[in-house]
């Protein structure tokens, strides 16, 4: 009995040691990945970083998530302001000025601009058109990153219809049809970099990918009878009833990926939004044949994010103001 006790002191004496040896070493890896993605140039770390810092969780199951209201963080080197309402950008105010054309922008982290200059995004690249024009126009940027059509379509109508656009431009993406879970993971996820660097590099390996598994992927998210075409369809068609009971016009833009824009594979996605918007009224805008042929790294915002650049919203503008542009009817007209 008296030589178990220091046997049992010995086996707690090495596992309080190898605990401490853990900690210490996670401790040193988490401050070596911290210096290391300090150059903002980790397009993983920087959309943890932007859920950390710029995201709350919402009251409403169906968002998930929402923009903390006036807050701001620097990602990607670039400096993104939310202002009260939760979109980006700086104030606005609460009614729409008299004359005053309000086009609302809805949509994911492209439709946000994630990695572009605020005054090189989409809104406002519109809004400057729009104003050069002489047009009484004023654009409001509502994307939110990892949102699909359900959570953009419900966070207007919860959340925004109050600012009682005049217009709504939907920036449509393949990912508007996937189901997506709620996230924020567990206490390491949401604190550690190391964790998250292990936890995406795990997913990389073992999860399939590349383009025929994408496309797989979406062929299933679209097809006929599948649960997430009906959520889609059911979104889309709140929308237009609201649309039509307050005279908003609606304007689908339809953004490619642009991982492969000369042998596109997800052509698929663009037919289901077409009959989706001849159905509804809404007035639909293809963005591939603006980006048909160019290579990735021309319309990237950096190695490894394949977001939109400030060129690709370049092309995004020029491509829908004409569009935008040819309604010039008063505020509040019907579509």
């Amino acid at each position: 009995m008296a030589q178990s006790r220091p046997a049992g002191r010995q086996l707690l004496f090495s596992i309080l040691s190898l605990l401490i040896t853990l900690i210490v070493a996670f401790g040193l890896g988490e401050a070596l990945i911290r210096l290391k993605n300090a150059s903002m140039q980790n397009y993983d770390i920087e959309m943890w970083r932007y859920a950390k810092e710029l995201k709350v969780r919402s009251a409403d199951p169906r968002l998930g998530f929402e923009h903390a209201p006036d807050s701001q963080a620097t990602l990607e080197s670039v400096l993104v302001r939310i202002n009260s309402w939760g979109l980006r950008g700086g104030p606005v105010t609460d009614k729409p000025l008299p004359g005053v054309r309000r086009i609302l922008l809805l949509g994911n982290s492209i439709a946000f601009g994630w990695g572009v200059p605020e005054d090189e995004t989409l809104s406002a690249l519109l809004q400057n058109r729009f104003t050069d024009a002489g047009q009484h126009v004023e654009v409001l940027n509502a994307g939110i990153g990892n949102y699909n059509a359900e959570r953009y379509v419900e966070r207007f109508l919860l959340r925004l219809a109050p600012l009682e656009p005049s217009d709504i431009l939907v920036l449509a993406f393949a990912r508007d049809g996937e189901e997506l879970d709620s996230g924020g993971g567990n206490f390491l996820l949401r604190h550690s970099e190391l964790a998250v660097t292990i936890w995406i590099a795990s997913h990389r390996l073992f999860d399939p990918s590349g383009e025929k598994n994408l496309t797989d992927h979406y062929r299933a998210v679209y097809a006929s009878g599948s649960r997430s075409l009906a959520v889609l369809q059911a979104e889309y068609a709140k929308l237009a009833d609201y649309a039509k009971a307050h005279g908003i016009r609606v304007t689908v833009a339809m953004m490619p990926d642009i991982h492969n824009l000369s042998d596109y594979p997800l052509g698929f996605v663009g037919d289901t939004f077409v009959a989706m918007c001849r159905q509804l009224g809404f007035t639909y805008v293809d963005l591939l044949p603006a980006f048909k042929g160019r290579r990735p790294d021309e319309v990237w915002a950096m190695p490894g994010d394949p977001h939109p650049n400030a060129l690709g919203h370049a092309i995004m503008a020029k491509t829908i103001f004409p569009v935008l542009a040819a309604d010039a009817q008063a505020p509040g007209s019907s579509n």
